[in-house]
């Protein structure tokens, strides 16, 4: 009777054992920095407060709407030592910035401000307003020493939304292998990071979306789907459903810091694929801004970035380019195209 019993007990611990350490898949979603997440991944366990916990602390860091965040107290000229998360997405700023000449620009956010959402506020800008505007604004007058940021002027205001999201993916997707995860898909605002497989075995697969009038933005209709069979990112930037038409043309809505005023290009859609998503979100942003010839140039130095552009030609219609690199991604796709065929 005992030796049942014990044989049963020790049936029952390995049984215990088994299924704790029996992997699958979990989904999280929910709302960070103002905006929609999924996170996929495969573990024995669910891992929800950890990831919590880490989007919590990087709010902390990078939220420039957070009073107590390291980029806020920046902004707001109070003594702040930052931290490793500032220290990176800062470092790539002023890269990505250096490589698209000054196209991106996290100091512009006055700019932008001053134009407002959709230039709302065009008829009420002058000259005079973006001249001063821009005597405290370009990459170049801010400066990262010993942990502390320096601005030649103390109106200087810091904005990384234009690359922190993709780094909030990729600092999640750290987390994710620090924990034993292989399989994940990390959606945050769009930007996306994934490494193996999903539920189903197969690669991971996220839609670029058609730039088209919406202004309910309930449409999703997909112009091409973006597949990844290794670790990745994709971050696609573009006012879908906001972009403006002068003289028959079609423009996205994009200011260029460099100027102050809105930057006249016929790229609509920006798609960059790179190995982390913080360099995709920040090129993908430079693209809108650089137009598609010097966009293609950049590119063409940048052997870390693939990328698939949507564009309106001079007759308003859309076509698309992408970079031979893009081929492998672009399962619908099996040759390169020319301008005049997309």
């Amino acid at each position: 009777m005992h030796k049942k019993v014990y044989l049963l007990a020790i049936l029952a611990i390995l049984s215990f054992v088994s299924c704790k350490g029996k992997k699958q898949y979990y989904e999280e979603s929910g709302t960070v920095f103002h905006t929609l997440y999924t996170i996929k991944y495969e573990a024995p366990r669910i891992l929800t407060d950890k990831i919590d916990a880490e989007l919590q602390k990087f709010n902390l860091s990078l939220n420039p709407f957070n009073p107590n965040s390291i980029i806020a107290k920046v902004n707001n000229n109070e003594p702040v030592e930052v931290d490793e998360w500032f220290t990176e997405v800062f470092n790539k700023s002023m890269e990505v910035s250096r490589n698209s000449d000054g196209v991106f620009d996290i100091t512009c956010a006055p700019l932008i401000n001053l134009w407002g959402f959709g230039f709302s506020k065009k008829d009420s800008v002058t000259p005079a307003m973006i001249d001063s505007l821009k005597t405290f604004v370009g990459y170049r007058k801010v400066h990262l020493k010993d942990k502390k940021i320096v601005k030649d002027d103390p109106r200087l205001l810091l904005n990384c939304s234009a690359i922190a999201k993709g780094f909030s993916c990729d600092v999640i997707a750290r987390l994710l292998e620090k924990e034993g995860v292989e399989n994940y898909m990390i959606l945050i605002g769009g930007e996306v990071v994934v490494k193996g497989v999903n539920q189903n075995g197969q690669c991971w697969r996220t839609g670029i979306n058609l730039p088209e009038e919406d202004p309910t933005g309930t449409k999703n209709n997909y112009d091409e789907i973006v597949q990844l069979c290794k670790k990745g990112a994709i971050a696609t930037s573009g006012n879908y459903r906001n972009f403006y038409i002068k003289d028959g043309k079609k423009y996205a809505h994009t200011i260029d810091p460099r100027t102050g005023y809105p930057a006249e290009q016929s790229v609509l859609s920006a798609t960059i694929v790179a190995d982390d998503c913080m360099t995709a979100d920040a090129y993908a942003t430079a693209f809108m801004a650089m137009g598609l010839e010097k966009a293609r140039q950049m590119a063409d130095s940048l052997p870390e970035i693939e990328y698939y552009v949507i564009y309106a030609d001079e007759n308003g219609k859309h076509r698309i380019e992408y970079s031979k690199g893009m081929l492998p991604y672009l399962p619908k796709r099996k040759t390169m195209i020319s301008p005049d065929n997309s």
